[in-house]
């Protein structure tokens, strides 16, 4: 099981904060779950509707879209970063 984490607006579009996932074979890069989560539903839609400008870290690695998620325990899901 992966543990995905989500921040920010992700998380309020969601409704929740964290979740526990069997990720199916087919989803291999991070591209790949965020095409995932986008059909688990309308809020998940939501969330993940403009999915290129969601930043992902795994295992607190920053990482591209197209990085392999095998091996991954922990996967963060957050909007890009706003400075202040």
């Amino acid at each position: 099981m992966t543990k995905l984490v989500y921040f920010a607006w992700v998380r309020e579009r969601i409704g929740k904060g964290e979740e526990y996932l069997d990720l199916e074979p087919s989803i291999v890069t991070v591209g790949d779950l965020l095409a995932h989560l986008k059909s688990r539903g309308e809020e998940y839609e939501a969330a993940f509707e403009y999915q290129d400008v969601i930043r992902v870290a795994i295992n607190q690695e920053h990482v591209d879209h197209d990085a392999p998620i095998k091996g991954a325990t922990e996967i963060a899901l957050f909007p890009p970063m706003t400075g202040g």
